[in-house]
């Protein structure tokens, strides 16, 4: 019987200044729904994918689990909506201890980046949709963590 094949060769390493293909999941925190994008440095796109519910911390940890397995991110991007002025208030003070949470339980690299302007920027594109109100709010929370992605990816 003849012998196996010797194993494959390791991949050569990467050169310096050169970054391996990178996938990541954006997170728009909100008190009621938390918004969810995805999207890679390779292209540099970022789509919607929906949002969970955030009313409490066991859910939204859950859904953010199920996302993680769906999609296999590298990376995660979170919104933090600090105030115009650029301090972070109350609201941004919670996405940044999410944002530790999120790391401690998924043992993923979190970049938090500064989200304001990107919800009003969702209502700008979906103004001339035809979607109801109720559609709308329904997919403005996706709408926004895309854009976050998006902001993020172009500084890439």
């Amino acid at each position: 019987m003849p012998a196996p094949p010797p194993p494959s060769p390791p991949p050569p390493p990467t050169p310096p200044g050169v970054y391996p293909h990178r996938r990541y999941l954006a997170i728009d925190p909100g008190g009621k729904r938390t918004g969810l994008a995805v999207g890679d440095d390779l292209t540099g796109q970022a789509g919607p994918i929906g949002m969970i519910p955030s009313h409490d911390e066991a859910t939204l940890m859950r859904g953010l689990r199920r996302a993680i397995e769906e999609h296999g991110p590298d990376e995660l991007v979170l919104g933090v909506p600090y105030d115009m002025d650029g301090n972070a208030g109350p609201a941004a003070q919670r996405a940044l201890a999410m944002g530790d949470r999120i790391e401690a339980e998924t043992g993923l690299v979190v970049h938090r980046v500064d989200e304001r302007l990107t919800s009003f920027a969702a209502d700008e594109a979906m103004r001339q949709s035809g979607y109801t109100r109720k559609q709308k709010k329904q997919r403005r929370d996706a709408l926004a963590a895309a854009a976050i992605l998006r902001d993020f990816l172009a500084t890439r």
